[in-house]
């Protein structure tokens, strides 16, 4: 859908690292996780709130992610979110951890919009799709 890239700067603290001394595969969920975050706080848009004011959360339904560098305790890093669908209750989107130029793990992710009082798929906040539509 869009070119436009988010960027969320973050560092590889010991808590993020395995026996080996690189990050242990599943906590780079977690850093793609703050990244969407972020990204929803730069659109102007509070998970809490979201909860609140329109009854919906978003949930992980799909993802399929590559790792193909470790990263390593000390490390500067980027997690990137791109739209690259925006659906009636469904977003997906293209994320990446890279470490200056080296790309380290790519991840598409699709999210559902939840009706929290019935648990189940319900359209997103027009507010919120309009932001994510109107993103360049």
């Amino acid at each position: 859908m869009t070119e436009a890239v988010f960027v969320w700067p973050l560092r590889v603290y010991y808590e993020d690292t395995d026996a080996a001394g690189v990050v242990y595969y599943a906590n780079y969920l977690k850093f793609l996780e703050r990244a969407r975050t972020e990204w929803l706080r730069a659109l102007g848009f509070e998970l809490p709130e979201i909860e609140r004011d329109f009854r919906r959360v978003f949930v992980v339904r799909h993802v399929s992610i590559d790792f193909l560098q470790p990263a390593r305790l000390g490390d500067a890093l980027a997690a990137t979110v791109a739209i690259t669908e925006v659906g009636r209750s469904r977003l997906r989107l293209q994320q990446e951890v890279r470490r200056g130029d080296d790309l380290l793990v790519r991840a598409q992710v699709t999210l559902a919009s939840l009706d929290t009082l019935r648990w189940r798929p319900a359209a997103m906040p027009e507010p919120l799709s309009s932001a994510m539509e109107a993103t360049p």
